[in-house]
């Protein structure tokens, strides 16, 4: 079954995590979380900064580029979400063809993964860019691209 289904990818170009973490996050748990996300422990990094106001932040970011692994990442999300990203399509692609969403970032932390309701703090931002050529009509490639994350996710463990 995985094989037939990663056969037929569509086109994910990468996908791509942020977070920023306060000084009283775990800034370890979130990054160790991202890692999981996009399957690999490199392609998360970590920038220690001040922020405006003098407390310390961590700005953790994990990005994938390989198809397949960005879309076990998206299939992550598990098979609800995806299915709200999918009816919430117009208010979350944007111009470029990427997907918007973000994840409640301490449910995120105790293992749930949770759309925010709204943007706000304490919230990992999630875009997926989507391969539109001329001719495809970006939502359908961006639906085909759910529907196969979503058939992927009820395969994941």
């Amino acid at each position: 079954m995985k094989r037939a289904l990663m056969c037929r990818l569509v086109g994910l170009h990468r996908i791509t995590w942020r977070a920023t973490c306060s000084a009283l996050t775990n800034v370890d748990a979130v990054a160790d979380g991202l890692a999981w996300l996009v399957g690999d422990d490199e392609a998360v990094t970590l920038d220690r900064s001040t922020s405006y106001h003098g407390p310390d932040i961590v700005l953790i970011e994990a990005s994938m580029k390989k198809k397949k692994a960005a879309l076990l990442s998206l299939a992550r999300l598990g098979q609800a979400n995806l299915q709200r990203l999918d009816e919430e399509l117009d208010l979350r692609l944007d111009e470029q063809h990427v997907l918007h969403f973000r994840l409640d970032m301490n449910r995120f932390i105790n293992g749930e993964m949770t759309l925010a309701e709204v943007a706000s703090t304490g919230q990992i931002k999630g875009q997926a860019k989507i391969e539109v050529y001329p001719g495809q009509s970006a939502q359908e490639q961006v639906r085909l691209c759910l529907q196969e994350a979503a058939e992927f996710a009820g395969t994941l463990p």
